[in-house]
């Protein structure tokens, strides 16, 4: 039985990831956010302790998933930023090649500026502010000095359920159950759901076919922050109950005062070209997503 070493996996996609790999993998998981009793605590940002919890349980694969995923947090504490989600990436890059083995380090489509629509593979990104720049960062130090790896460039990120999911979905959830007869959603910014189930899968798959390199990894077909609500209202069967008010994202700035990307949207080029893409639909992950983890 083969063993993975999932570093920083405290979130929604670590809990996706132990969950499948744990069915037929020997899995070691640790977070500085201890939320599980398969989690311990490690701070991967410590180089010499990174390295000792990795070498001991002798992995074959080390899978980097922790970050700050905040862009106001980032922007606020630049410093712990970088040495999260870049020096981090640089010590599991490291710790793997000590090892001689992959690393699987999880990217996002927010490194690109959202000047274009539509973002495949090859694009280059233009980060836009400190969360962007740390993460491009961590990507970039994997790419050119893993001996092997796998980067995931990660959409809209869906999953979690209600203990776990800090993103858009939950907060859309949260205004409903309070009874809100008005919901503002912003209408000017594009994105790609990306389910952590099938995100979990699809890696999976991509170690079995011993594929290596850097993929977009999202749910097919294209979005917007405001398609994303309908399709809940719509799901929930409650569209004639609550009134979405578009706006745009000046509304927001006094919370979410960090430049964004107008579109985040990525497509699955390389995967689709290598027939290696079993993701599906966005909205049929959201319904799944919601009926599994919300409305049971």
């Amino acid at each position: 039985m083969k063993k993975v070493y999932l570093a920083g996996s405290g979130g929604m996609l670590g809990e996706a990831f132990y969950d499948l790999f744990n069915k037929d993998h020997n899995v070691l998981a640790s977070d500085i956010d201890v939320n599980e009793d398969w989690l311990h605590f490690l701070d991967f940002r410590n180089f010499e302790k990174y390295h000792q919890d990795v070498y001991n349980f002798k992995p074959d694969y080390l899978f980097h998933l922790g970050a700050i995923t905040s862009l106001e947090e980032c922007d606020l504490d630049e410093d712990k930023a970088y040495s999260t989600n870049t020096i981090g990436a640089e010590n599991a890059t490291i710790i793997a090649n000590k090892l001689d083995i992959p690393i699987v380090y999880i990217s996002t489509a927010g490194i690109f500026d959202g000047k274009k629509d539509l973002y495949d593979d090859w694009d280059i990104p233009n980060p836009l502010g400190h969360y962007a720049r740390s993460k491009y960062n961590g990507e970039l130090y994997v790419e050119q000095n893993a001996k092997k790896y796998l980067i995931l460039r990660a959409g809209w990120m869906m999953g979690g359920g209600p203990k776990k999911d800090k993103k858009f979905i939950n907060k859309i959830y949260k205004q409903i159950i309070q009874n809100k007869n008005t919901i503002n959603i912003v209408n000017d910014k594009l994105g790609t759901p990306t389910y952590t189930l099938d995100f979990a899968k699809n890696t999976k798959l991509l170690l079995e076919k011993n594929i290596w390199g850097k993929y977009n990894l999202v749910c097919e077909g294209v979005s917007s922050r405001l398609e994303v609500a309908k399709e809940i209202l719509k799901i929930m069967n409650i569209t004639d109950k609550i009134n979405l008010n578009e706006v745009d994202s000046s509304f927001f700035q006094k919370e979410y005062f960090s430049q964004r990307p107008r579109s985040e949207r990525l497509i699955n080029k390389k995967l689709n070209l290598r027939n290696l893409n079993i993701m599906r639909d966005w909205k049929i992950c959201l319904h799944e997503y919601l009926n599994l983890r919300f409305l049971k």
